[in-house]
C-alpha cells in the first residue's frame, strides 16, 4: 500500500483503508467478518456514542472487557472525538483495578458483564466514574444503574464533527512494572508517526498475509502489533478470544493465519505440547517473536515449518524497534533500526564491552521519542535524562553490534559478586524433561545480595524429583547460578500476556513448604 503525506493520524488511516479496502475483511472473529469500512463507521459510533452520553474532549474511558471487535471500535474509535482510552488488564481485581481505574482520572467505564462484579467489589464510587456501561456476554440481566455497550454503539457513524488536537491523549497503557502499582504511559495524538508505522509494517507484512493474534486486547502487542499493522497493510486478521495451546493451530488453521505474533513463554508452552505427524500443515510463514528461548528457536522452526524472526519493543521504549529479520545469530534481536543512536551502559553510565551486559539506552530523535508517565513527573524525568532513554534492560552485543536480551534490569540476581539471569536459569531448568514451566527471581540472602529461588510447574501427569533436577541444574548451569529454593506449583502467575508476576512471587518468598537445597541436599558439590 502506498503511503499517503497526509496520513497523520491513525484516524486518517482507518478512513482511508475504508475507502480503498472497502469491503475487504478486517477483523476475523468467531463466525464475525468485519471490514475495513464497517470498521471506520463503527470507530465513529463509538466516538459519536460517548460524546452523546456527554463526554467532552479531554474526558476518558476505561475499557475492561474480553478479545472482541467491540474493544478495538472503541480504542481506535474515541481518539475521533477528542477522548482517550484506558486498557486495563481484564485480570486485575481489588487494589490493582482501583488504583487504574481511579488514577487514569476516566470518567466512564466500559466493562464486560462477566468481570461487573470485580468492579462492583471495588465498593462505593470509584474515581470520577460517573457512567458505567456494560457488554453483554450472557443473559444475566443488565446491572442497575448501567447502560448496556449496544446502545453507545447505536450513535451516528457519520464521522466524528471533531477537530483533532495534537496536544490531546489518546491513551494510556499502564505498564506491569516489578514493585509497587504500574506507570500509566502517556500517547498523546503528536505520538503518533503513522508514516514510520506504516513503513514498519510493510518491512513485516505481505499484501496477501492474514495475521493472527490470541493475545489479550488490554496488550499492545495485540492491539497495535497486530490489529494496527493489518490495518496499515490493509490485510485480515483473526482474533481468538483467548491463547490456548492444546487449539492454538486449530485457530490459527480456521483463519488461514500466515503470520502471528509470540511472547516467550508461548513458545516454550507450545513445544511442550505433544508433537503430531501434521504440526508442519499450517498456513504460517512467518512468527514475530519476543524473547524466544535460544534453545528452542530452531527445533520450533523445524517442528512447525515455520520462521522466527526475533523482535524488542517496550511500551514505555519511546518507539524504539530492534529486529533480527533473519540477518542475525540465532537468540539475537539483530540490530537497532537504521538512525536509532545507542549504547550499553553499566550502573555508572560507562559504556560495555562486546560480550558485556549493559543496560540498552538509546539516545531521542525522531526514532526514539521521550516517556510520559501519566501524573508521574518523577518517574519521566528517570526513564529520560538528558537526551538519553534508559530501557531498564540489559543486553549485550557481540563483535558486529548484534543485540542479545539479558534480563529486565530489576529481574536480574546478585549472588556471591556474580550477576545472574533469570531468563538463563529458567532456560537451563526448563530443558528437564519432567518440568513444564520454569519462574526465577532473588530472595534475600542471609549472606546479602541474592539466593536463588524458582517456582516449578511439572509437565502434565509428570512427577518432579526435586534432588534431580538438582542434579541437572548442576550439569547445565554454572554453579552460582543453581537455585537454593524451589517451590512446585500447580500453576505459575501470569498475566493476560503470560507475563511472569514476579513481585507476587517475591512478596510471598520463601514458605514453609519451600524446599531448601542447603537443608535437603547440604552435600551437593556445586562445583
Amino acid at each position: 500500500m502506498n503511503s499517503e503525506p497526509e496520513l497523520t493520524y491513525f484516524s486518517d488511516l482507518i478512513e482511508h483503508q475504508a475507502k480503498t479496502a472497502g469491503e475487504k475483511p478486517y477483523i476475523l472473529f468467531e463466525d464475525r467478518v468485519i471490514s475495513f469500512a464497517e470498521f471506520d463507521a463503527g470507530t465513529c459510533r463509538a466516538a459519536n456514542g460517548l460524546r452523546a452520553q456527554g463526554a467532552r474532549p479531554g474526558e476518558g474511558a476505561a475499557i475492561l472487557m474480553g478479545n472482541c471487535a467491540e474493544y478495538l471500535y472503541l480504542f481506535y474509535g474515541l481518539p475521533r472525538g477528542g477522548l482517550y482510552s484506558v486498557p486495563v488488564n481484564a485480570a486485575l481485581k481489588g487494589d490493582g483495578l482501583s488504583f487504574i481505574l481511579t488514577h487514569s482520572d476516566v470518567k466512564y467505564l466500559v466493562v464486560d458483564d462477566t468481570l461487573f462484579s470485580n468492579f462492583v467489589e471495588l465498593g462505593g464510587n470509584i474515581g470520577t466514574i460517573r457512567k458505567v456501561f456494560v457488554r453483554r456476554t450472557t443473559d444475566a440481566p443488565m446491572p442497575p444503574g448501567t447502560i448496556d455497550l449496544d446502545s453507545l454503539l447505536d450513535a451516528s457513524s457519520e464521522r466524528p464533527r471533531h477537530t483533532i488536537d495534537p496536544e490531546v491523549m489518546t491513551y494510556q497503557m499502564y505498564t506491569s512494572g516489578t514493585t509497587g502499582f504500574p506507570k500509566g504511559v502517556v500517547t498523546r495524538n503528536r505520538s503518533a508517526n503513522v508514516q514510520r508505522f506504516m513503513a514498519l509494517s510493510s518491512m513485516l507484512v505481505k499484501p496477501h498475509d492474514v495475521l493472527y493474534t490470541s493475545l489479550p486486547l488490554f496488550h499492545a502487542n495485540a492491539l497495535m502489533l497486530t490489529a494496527g499493522w493489518a490495518m496499515c497493510m490493509g490485510v485480515p486478521f483473526g482474533l481468538e478470544k483467548r491463547f490456548s495451546a492444546s487449539r492454538f493451530w486449530e485457530s490459527v488453521k480456521r483463519y488461514g493465519a500466515t503470520q502471528f505474533n509470540a511472547l516467550g513463554a508461548m513458545i516454550p508452552i507450545l513445544m511442550k505440547q505433544p508433537e503430531k505427524p501434521d504440526d508442519t500443515d499450517n498456513p504460517v510463514r512467518l512468527v514475530i517473536s519476543a524473547a524466544c528461548p535460544a534453545n528452542l528457536w530452531e527445533p520450533f522452526e523445524k517442528r512447525f515449518g515455520v520462521k522466527i524472526w526475533e523482535a524488542y519493543g517496550a511500551v514505555d521504549g519511546g518507539g524504539t524497534i530492534i529486529i533480527n529479520f533473519g540477518n542475525a545469530p540465532v537468540g539475537s534481536v539483530g540490530k537497532p533500526m537504521p538512525g536509532t543512536e545507542w549504547k550499553l551502559t553499566d550502573d555508572d553510565g560507562e559504556e560495555v564491552s562486546p560480550g558485556e551486559a549493559g543496560e540498552l539506552m538509546v539516545r531521542i530523535t525522531e526514532n526514539a521519542r521521550r516517556v510520559e508517565y501519566y501524573k508521574n513527573l518523577q518517574a519521566s524525568a528517570e526513564k529520560v535524562r538528558g537526551e538519553w532513554l534508559h530501557s531498564g534492560d540489559l543486553f549485550y552485543a557481540d563483535q558486529e553490534g548484534n543485540l542479545f536480551f539479558v534480563d529486565r534490569k530489576t529481574d536480574s540476581m546478585r549472588r556471591r559478586g556474580e550477576n545472574i539471569s533469570s531468563f538463563e536459569v529458567e532456560n537451563v531448568v526448563e530443558k528437564h524433561p519432567n518440568v513444564a514451566e520454569c519462574a526465577a527471581f532473588g530472595v534475600p540472602s542471609e549472606l546479602g545480595e541474592d539466593e536463588v529461588m524458582i517456582w516449578v510447574k511439572p509437565g502434565a501427569g509428570a512427577e518432579l524429583d526435586i534432588r534431580d533436577l538438582m542434579e541437572h541444574c548442576v550439569k547445565n548451569m554454572a554453579y552460582f547460578m543453581i537455585p537454593r529454593y524451589v517451590d512446585v506449583v500447580e500453576e505459575i502467575p501470569r498475566t493476560g500476556t503470560l507475563r511472569v508476576q514476579k513481585a507476587e512471587m517475591k512478596r510471598r518468598g520463601v514458605a514453609d513448604s519451600t524446599w531448601d537445597r542447603e537443608k535437603e541436599m547440604p552435600g551437593l558439590k556445586l562445583k
